[in-house]
């Protein structure tokens, strides 16, 4: 089984920008599709985004297309989420997760391995 450690969060202001990462340990994380997703306070969580195992293909909520950017290096043992032009409404808690048998999984029940989360918080 794989450990998923994620940092990177912080407080930032509108329009900032900051990387999550999301290390991997106990297993390689390149046999896993990894996705992540976040949750705000009183809010059910949600998918944002996802990456396939070699890296090749990804997907993107809506509410986040073209400001986030997912990414992995497997060398590294590393998925990585690019947050741009953040918003107040981008406040949540993030969490990656991993499943080796998810190419694209959007919904929660489909990864097995999930991190702590890492506390974002944009400010006006």
């Amino acid at each position: 089984q794989v450990q998923l450690v994620e940092s990177g969060g912080g407080l930032v202001q509108a329009g900032g920008s900051l990387r999550l990462s999301c290390a991997a340990s106990g297993r390689a994380l390149r046999v896993y599709g990894v996705g992540w997703f976040r949750q705000a306070p009183g809010k059910e969580r949600e998918w944002i985004a996802s990456i396939s195992w070699r890296g090749d293909s990804t997907m993107y909520a809506d509410s986040v297309k073209g400001r986030f950017t997912i990414s992995r290096d497997n060398a590294k043992n590393t998925a990585y989420l690019q947050m741009n032009s953040l918003e107040r409404e981008d406040t949540a808690v993030y969490y990656c997760a991993a499943d080796a048998n998810v190419r694209l999984g959007t919904r929660d029940d489909e990864y097995k391995y999930w991190g702590q989360g890492t506390q974002v918080t944009v400010s006006s």
